[in-house]
C-alpha cells in the first residue's frame, strides 16, 4: 500500500485538472498502473523488507550507531544542566558525567596550554593528549553503556535536551543517509541494478522523443502563428481598400441620391408589395428558427444535466477514495505502532542478552585459558616422557650391543688359543 499510495493520489489531480476523462482512462487502464507501481519500488527499493539476516544485522547496527551518536550529541547539553537532570539521571550516571566533564576540562585545557607553549615540551605534551584521549573515550563508552541500559531514560533526555541546536546535527543525518545508502544498496540486487538501469534509460529515451515532438509541434505552432498573422495582414488590407471604396461610394451615392430617389419613387409602390410579401416568408421562417432554437435549449440543457450528474458521481468517487486512502494509512500507522513496541521489547532482551552473553564470555574464556594451561602441561609431560623412553631405548640397545660384542670378542680368544695348542702338538 505504500507504494501503490502515490498512483491512487495521482488520479484525483488528474480529473480535478482535465475533466471526466483521465478517471475513465486511469479505470480502463490497470496494466500501466501496475507498471508504474513496479517502476517506483524499482526506484525505491527501502520500501522492501530486507530478507537477509546479514542485511538486518548490519540495518541494526547502524541504526544502533546512529543511537548512540544521538546520545553522545546530547551528552554535553546535559552537563551543562546537570542539575535539572540529576533527578532523572540518578547517581551513578551523575557521577560518569561529572568525571566525564572533569576529562573534558582538562582536555581542553590541554589543548589551549599546548597553543600557547613552547615546542620543547610538544613531545611530552602529545603523549598526555593521546593518554587523557583514550580516558575520554573509555568515559563516553561508560555514559553510553548506563544510558542504553535504560531505554526509556533516553527518549526522556532526548525530549528534553534537543530543544537545543546540537553541532554534531549535520554529522548524523550525513551517517543517516549513508545508512539508507547502504540499506539501497544491500537491498538492491544486481538484476533490479540492471532493471533500474534500464527503466531510467527508456525514461530518458522517452523524454528525448517527447522533447522532439514538442519541438517539432512549437514548430508547427509557430509556423501556424506566421500564416495566421500574414491572413490577417491581408484582410487589414483588404479592410483599408474597402474603407476607400466606401468613401468613393459614399461620393457617388451623393450624386446618385437625386436619382435613385426619382427612381425610387417610382418603385416604392411595387417594392412595397414585394416587401410585404417578403415580411410574410421571413416571419414564417423566424417561427421556423425559433421552433429549432428551443429544440436546441431543451437539448443543451439535458446534456448538461447529465454532464452535472457526471461531475457529481466523479466527486463522490474522489472522496470515496480519499476516505479509503484516509482508512487504510490508519490502518497501517497502527500496524506500525505494533511494530515498533514489539521492537521497543525485544531490543530490550536483546540488551540482557548481551550483557549476559559478556559474562559468559568472560567466565568461557577463563576455563579456556585453564583447559590451555592443563593441555600445555599434558604435551610436555608427555615429551618428556617420549624422550625419557627414548633415552632408555637407545641405552638399553647399547647395552645389548656392548654384551653382544664382548661374547664374540671372548669366544674369538677361546678359538684362537685351541688353534694356536695344535699347532704346536703336531
Amino acid at each position: 500500500m505504500a507504494t501503490g499510495d502515490p498512483a491512487v493520489l495521482r488520479l484525483p489531480s488528474q480529473d480535478m485538472k482535465q475533466g471526466n476523462e483521465p478517471l475513465v482512462k486511469g479505470m480502463a487502464t490497470p496494466e500501466k498502473a501496475a507498471i508504474t507501481l513496479d517502476a517506483m519500488q524499482m526506484l525505491d527499493p527501502r520500501q522492501v523488507k530486507p530478507d537477509n539476516i546479514e542485511t538486518e544485522r548490519i540495518k541494526t547496527v547502524l541504526d544502533e550507531t546512529i543511537a548512540k551518536l544521538e546520545l553522545s550529541s546530547l551528552i554535553p547539553c546535559i552537563i551543562d544542566s546537570l542539575d535539572r537532570f540529576a533527578d532523572m539521571l540518578g547517581p551513578e550516571i551523575t557521577k560518569s558525567l561529572i568525571e566525564h566533564q572533569k576529562l573534558s576540562n582538562e582536555m581542553e585545557h590541554l589543548l589551549a596550554s599546548s597553543e600557547e607553549g613552547n615546542t620543547m615540551r610538544a613531545e611530552e605534551q602529545q603523549g598526555c593528549l593521546c593518554l587523557l584521549e583514550q580516558r575520554l573515550k573509555c568515559s563516553v563508552r561508560n555514559v553510553l553503556r548506563l544510558l542504553l541500559a535504560n531505554p526509556s531514560l533516553c527518549q526522556a533526555l532526548k525530549y528534553e535536551a534537543w530543544a537545543k541546536e546540537s553541532p554534531a546535527k549535520g554529522f548524523i543525518e550525513a551517517f543517516g543517509e549513508f545508512r539508507n545508502f547502504m540499506l539501497e544498496r544491500l537491498l538492491t540486487s544486481p538484476v533490479e541494478e540492471e532493471e533500474k538501469i534500464q527503466f531510467m534509460e527508456d525514461i530518458s529515451l522517452r523524454i528525448k522523443k517527447n522533447t522532439e515532438a514538442i519541438t517539432a509541434l512549437q514548430a508547427e505552432l509557430a509556423a501556424a502563428i506566421r500564416t495566421r498573422e500574414e491572413e490577417i495582414h491581408k484582410k487589414d488590407n483588404v479592410i483599408k481598400d474597402l474603407k476607400n471604396s466606401m468613401q468613393d461610394l459614399t461620393e457617388d451615392c451623393k450624386a446618385g441620391i437625386q436619382q435613385i430617389k426619382q427612381e425610387g419613387e417610382k418603385q416604392q409602390k411595387e417594392e412595397l408589395q414585394a416587401s410585404q410579401a417578403r415580411c410574410a416568408r421571413l416571419q414564417q421562417d423566424i417561427q421556423q428558427l425559433g421552433a429549432q432554437l428551443n429544440a436546441l435549449v431543451l437539448e443543451h440543457r439535458a446534456s448538461e444535466l447529465a454532464l452535472r450528474k457526471r461531475k457529481c458521481r466523479v466527486e463522490m468517487e474522489i472522496v470515496n477514495w480519499i476516505q479509503k486512502y484516509d482508512a487504510d494509512m490508519g490502518e497501517k500507522q497502527a500496524e506500525y505502532e505494533e511494530v515498533h513496541a514489539a521492537y521497543t521489547e525485544e531490543k530490550a532482551q536483546l540488551s540482557l542478552l548481551m550483557e549476559k552473553r559478556a559474562v559468559l564470555l568472560q567466565e568461557y574464556s577463563q576455563i579456556e585459558e585453564e583447559r590451555r594451561m592443563c593441555q600445555k602441561k599434558k604435551e610436555q609431560a608427555l615429551k618428556e616422557f617420549t624422550t625419557m623412553t627414548l633415552a632408555a631405548i637407545r641405552i638399553q640397545a647399547f647395552w645389548r650391543g656392548y654384551l653382544v660384542r664382548s661374547l664374540f670378542k671372548s669366544k674369538r680368544k677361546k678359538k684362537k688359543k685351541k688353534g694356536k695348542g695344535k699347532k704346536i702338538k703336531k
